[in-house]
């Protein structure tokens, strides 16, 4: 029996598949009796219509599903405070996010059941490429499906996908604004703003502008603003066309947290393997420091009924991302040494310029037909999208800077200079100056063909078939620019690798669902997915060069396949939607070390566990949303070396608990809060310092949230959130070799909520 085996499911998480069945996959209150307490605190609470993946390759609503889909509404997102997609991921359980380091960039980089999704996040649909730092403000919701979705997505990484749902045009006027200001220098506006034209057509205006610092972090702080215009025609006609414009700019001072243990000779290890310094410890530059974050996106989605059974739909898509930053790593300066009685570390940097260029065009054709008594609900389509992607790291040399003390050795600059920083005691105000070149960027194109069919095929009231397919064809060529030489700054020289590979692959998709009442279901499914050596990088796309033999070999695809069994149901007419499912996904073909300088295909990873939740409302008054996931996972088969095989995948916790609930004690007075448990995770698999027994960890921990709005009038309400109430101390991510960032701090802030 392999290694996986060794951990089984309780009897009682068995039992709570079958029974108890906790998941926000289905719809908020629509009955009649909930329809006075719909609103909290003058924000809509929108009926199950409005909870649901808005692509045509969802054939059955998520009740009938045979997969873990979570549906995160804009209530949700408002009543949290949200501003970043970490913020309102971590209302689904089962989902972490990753430091940054080296060819992993300082970007989103979401975890779903143990796998890296940077690659699978989506926008209306359509592949959301290059690394970027992403806002909420023109948000509808955020679907997110789990296990292997390559028949729905194409290439991914098997943990699953995250599609961000923008706010379209409707055709009544409604124009929002909301005014918040907070501790830690806080202050955001919005405004949200929908004209209808005529008795077909309208636009919606969305503005956002924000600033701030991180709380319980030295230096670090945040401003951006964006802008996004919609204009839809044919609205509610059997032919609708919307055209939508985003822009986002944000410049941060970026973060790598705190160094380990390893950075320090001879100094005894933490029980997590983090340096014992100060949370706020800040260790960066704010004279050198800097990430520039921007998106500009252009999108045209046109529809048309064509008959009772047959729906068209076109989504174009062109985009363009960069990510541009310098920051410091704590971790990347070398050993600290001990020099008069102190110790002292000299400042490593990372660096990327990362613009990205899409263009994409996804078409569908979806509708109902039945035949035999025998009903169908279907969607055929066809994507073909082109990405370009560059990347390249700065060339920086200190000039004048933070000295080194007398007696630092391997300093790599001229003696006296050294960008050098107490290790306890950290100066980010240290004065800088220097050269900062930027050599030739390595450059990847990508190109992607893939067909896919979905059906949803229904035997009476009580059984379903759901079927899915995916046909790819994936290339990419480029050139991957290395070994850069510089002098004093001074670009002189770099190694051009032309890389190209193309690949073609299948995946499916088979699920079975009973239905004992018309407000349950039970179901089974599996599922496949294909990870492409080209997007195992922390960007969607990157050369894919590496060390060793991967300089000039491009591997096959890594595969991913997935069994799950669950239940669903909904309660109080439908006020309050619960789900619980068990699940087993195994990663093969990935790709390891197998000798010195040698890679190979040979690896395996497993992950299974159960993942239970609920959406809605327990009464009208009440609203609930959150839910638990359990994750057993092992490195089956790991490096040649087997320091790391049998440890628990990184970025993996065994339990992660979410659950935000809100109450209205009267019609005007609404309170409540989130809870948050994340147990210890590691902070990678890796062998020699930062493997083995020397493995880094996120401790646990718990974080709480408060709640509080207050209606003063009909359009106008003030709402209080207070994030991480007992201002808890806890590592939200380890980068496993360099670094571990601390989460947020305490954080007050009062919103002011308009509406006209």
């Amino acid at each position: 029996m392999r290694a996986y085996a060794r951990k089984a499911l309780t009897p009682f998480a068995v039992a709570g598949v079958a029974g108890l069945a906790f998941a926000p996959q289905l719809a908020l209150a629509d009955d009649v009796a909930a329809d006075a307490a719909s609103e909290v605190s003058g924000v809509q609470v929108e009926g199950h219509a409005a909870l649901k993946p808005t692509s045509p390759k969802y054939t059955s609503q998520l009740l009938d599903t045979p997969r873990n889909v979570t549906v995160v509404p804009r209530v949700i997102i408002e009543q949290t405070a949200a501003t970043s997609l970490a913020d309102i991921l971590q209302t689904s359980p089962g989902i972490t996010f990753g430091a940054g380091e080296g060819g992993q960039p300082l970007a989103d980089r979401p975890f779903i059941r143990g796998q890296a999704s940077a690659n699978n996040i989506f926008v209306d649909g359509v592949r959301d490429s290059g690394g970027q730092v992403r806002e909420v403000f023109n948000l509808e919701q955020v679907e997110v499906i789990k296990g292997p979705d390559s028949a729905y997505n194409g290439r991914g990484s098997g943990g699953g996908s995250i599609n961000l749902t923008t706010k379209r045009p409707r055709l009544d006027e409604a124009v929002s604004i909301s005014a918040a200001a907070g501790t830690d220098g806080y202050m955001r506006g919005t405004i949200d703003a929908n004209y209808p034209i005529g008795d077909t057509s309208a636009i919606r205006v969305n503005l956002m502008g924000s600033q701030g610092d991180a709380p319980g972090r030295d230096a670090v702080d945040f401003d951006r603003w964006g802008a996004a215009i919609a204009a839809g025609v044919g609205i509610g006609t059997d032919t609708r066309i919307t055209a939508s414009y985003y822009h986002l700019t944000a410049n941060n001072l970026p973060d790598y947290g705190v160094p380990l243990f390893t950075k320090l000779p001879g100094v005894p290890r933490t029980k997590s393997g983090v340096l014992n310094v100060s949370s706020n410890a800040f260790y960066g530059l704010k004279a050198r420091d800097y990430q520039k974050s921007e998106a500009d996106i252009a999108t045209l989605i046109a529809e048309h009924d064509i008959n009772d059974a047959i729906t068209f739909r076109n989504v174009f898509r062109y985009s363009k991302t960069l990510n541009d930053y310098l920051v410091t790593n704590p971790g990347d300066g070398g050993a600290a040494q001990f020099v008069a009685g102190e110790w002292w570390m000299k400042r490593g940097t990372k660096s990327r310029w990362n613009p990205t260029t899409t263009v994409a065009n996804v078409t569908d054709f979806y509708g109902k037909f039945t035949t035999g008594g025998v009903e169908h609900s279907y969607d055929v389509g066809l994507e073909l999208s082109r990405e370009t992607n560059r990347n390249a790291s700065y060339v920086i040399y200190t000039t004048a800077g933070a000295a080194c003390p007398a007696g630092f050795t391997n300093n790599s600059t001229a003696a006296g200079v050294g960008d050098c920083t107490r290790v306890f005691a950290p100066t980010p105000s240290d004065p800088w100056q220097g050269v900062i070149n930027r050599p030739d960027a390595s450059v990847n194109y990508t190109k992607t063909v893939g067909i896919y069919a979905f059906d949803t095929i229904s035997f009476g009231d009580k059984w379903l078939l759901n079927l899915g397919i995916r046909h790819d064809e994936y290339s990419m060529h480029g050139i991957d620019v290395s070994s850069v030489t510089s002098a004093l700054g001074v670009i002189t020289g770099a190694t051009l690798t032309p890389r190209e590979g193309d690949w073609q692959f299948t995946n499916y998709q088979v699920g079975l669902v009973y239905k004992p009442t018309p407000n349950g279901s039970i179901y089974a499914s599996y599922g496949t997915s294909s990870t492409p050596p080209t997007i195992s990088g922390g960007d969607q796309n990157t050369t894919g060069a590496g060390s060793g033999n991967l300089a000039n070999v491009l591997l096959d695809p890594e595969e991913v396949t997935s069994a799950e069994v669950g239940v669903k149901w909904a309660f109080f007419r439908e006020r309050l939607s619960t789900s619980a499912a068990l699940f087993h996904m195994k990663r093969e073909n990935a790709q390891i070390l197998v000798d010195t300088g040698i890679y190979a295909q040979v690896g395996e990873a497993m992950v299974q566990g159960l993942e239970i939740g609920v959406t809605g409302r327990v009464t009208p008054a009440w609203m609930v949303f959150g839910g638990y996931t359990y994750m057993d996972s092992e490195l089956v088969r790991g490096a040649f070396n087997g320091v790391n095989q049998g440890q628990a995948l990184a970025n993996t916790p065994e339990h992660t608990f979410s659950l935000f609930s809100t109450y209205n004690l009267t019609d005007a007075l609404s309170l409540g809060g989130g809870a948050y448990y994340v147990s210890d995770s590691f902070g990678g698999n890796q062998g020699g310092a930062g493997g083995g027994a020397n493995r880094v960890v996120a401790p646990a921990y718990w974080r709480f949230d408060a709640y509080v709005a207050y209606r003063i009038a009909e359009n106008l309400d003030l709402q209080l959130n207070v994030k991480n109430v007992g201002d808890k101390e806890y590592i939200a991510r380890t980068n496993g070799q360099h670094h571990a960032d601390y989460g947020p701090g305490r954080q007050a802030i009062l919103t002011l909520n308009v509406r006209f």
